[in-house]
């Protein structure tokens, strides 16, 4: 078991043996589990088993996955076409977060670029480390721009707490460091601000119950456990300031999809006139997409995590049935949040408006890419 109070990253390179690491995330928060990945098949079988979530994770493991599939067959070097079938593979493993099938064509394009087995290697270990890196400055970013705006909300409350409801989990354990949707509430913490978190349990899997409170809890931050449905009862009630939340794919057009559920709390912000802002880094919008309910595909899952429930019993991990065992069930991983829904977006760049125009001034090296 690693050292629960080490700070650590979701995903690391072992120096001593090369070969990359990753927090087992259906362990948390009861057990904190390490996981070597081997193989190309043990990188497809994290993300598509979520022992590893969130989309800027996904992208981050995807491009190591490329540095494993080399790896792998070091001793009979891939020639491009297997290469090639290996990158499709993991591709293919998740079909909503964007930052897998940027990650992986960003690695691809470097490898192919590389002569020679020992060079294709070494270029991608660069990368993915590059990306690595890259996306933990994002959401470092993510972090002082958005707490400009929970400072904002603390200034008109005269010092008193401000109130953050958030849905799923959003934080390091999704991102590399810092999170998306907690990296403002990291950074205002961190500067003194009174704060409180409302954290939704998400079902079915209760990423927000097992892993937001804990990541939370580690921080110190002060935080509240909340069933998913009684947001918009706490909003009638004026008990949410501001709703924060992360997302597996953003069209350049504004559309947000995130963890099911999400659109529930969106609606309920909207009729409370509570701000209700989407953080993300760049890599997560798609360029090309222009109608988020039409176009983003939404993934289904086992519905078993529908109708079973994890949890600690006297010590021991078990999954307890909940329906009747006859009952069918239904798993919806994703939603998706229509733009006149959503405040803002917080970027890495800064704050702007759930709409084309703002955001390809944010980013308008991206025009092109979108047809704009």
């Amino acid at each position: 078991m690693a050292d629960p109070q080490k700070k650590m990253r979701p995903i690391w390179i072992d120096e001593a043996t090369g070969r990359v690491q990753v927090i087992d995330q259906r362990q948390l928060p009861h057990r904190l589990e390490v996981l070597t990945l081997h193989r190309v098949a043990d990188v497809i079988t994290a993300i598509r088993e979520m022992v590893v979530r969130g989309a800027p994770l996904i992208g981050v493991t995807a491009a190591w996955g490329i540095y494993v599939a080399l790896t792998e067959a070091a001793a009979k070097p891939m020639d491009d076409d297997a290469f090639s079938a290996a990158c499709r593979a993991i591709r293919q493993a998740r079909p909503t977060a964007v930052n897998l099938m940027w990650a992986v064509d960003r690695m691809q394009a470097v490898v192919l670029s590389a002569q020679g087995n020992d060079e294709r290697i070494a270029a991608a270990r660069d990368e993915a480390a590059g990306i690595t890196e890259e996306e933990a400055t994002s959401c470092r970013h993510i972090g002082s721009h958005g707490a400009n705006l929970i400072q904002k909300i603390s200034t008109r409350k005269k010092g008193a707490p401000v109130n953050i409801l958030t849905h799923c989990n959003a934080g390091w354990l999704a991102c590399v460091e810092y999170g998306t949707a907690t990296a403002p509430i990291y950074t205002a913490f961190d500067q003194g601000l009174d704060l409180h978190v409302w954290v939704d349990e998400t079902r079915p899997l209760n990423q927000g119950a097992r892993l937001t409170a804990w990541e939370l809890g580690r921080h110190g931050v002060p935080h509240t456990v909340i069933t998913d449905n009684a947001g918009g009862h706490l909003m009638q009630h004026g008990e949410v300031d501001l709703v924060i939340v992360g997302t597996d794919r953003t069209t350049h057009t504004g559309d947000v999809a995130n963890k099911i559920g999400t659109y529930l709390k969106a609606l309920a912000a909207f009729d409370n006139q509570v701000p209700f802002y989407v953080a993300l880094p760049s890599s997560t919008f798609d360029w090309e997409l222009t109608d988020g309910i039409k176009q983003i595909p939404i993934e289904t899952r086992d519905p078993d995590e529908v109708r079973y429930i994890g949890g600690l019993y006297e010590d021991r991990s078990v999954n307890v049935l909940i329906p009747p065992a006859s009952s069918p069930a239904d798993n919806y991983a994703f939603d998706v949040t229509p733009a006149r829904l959503v405040t803002g977006f917080i970027t890495e760049r800064g704050l702007c408006a759930a709409n084309k125009k703002a955001i390809l001034d944010l980013f308008p090296e991206k025009r092109d890419r979108s047809n704009a």
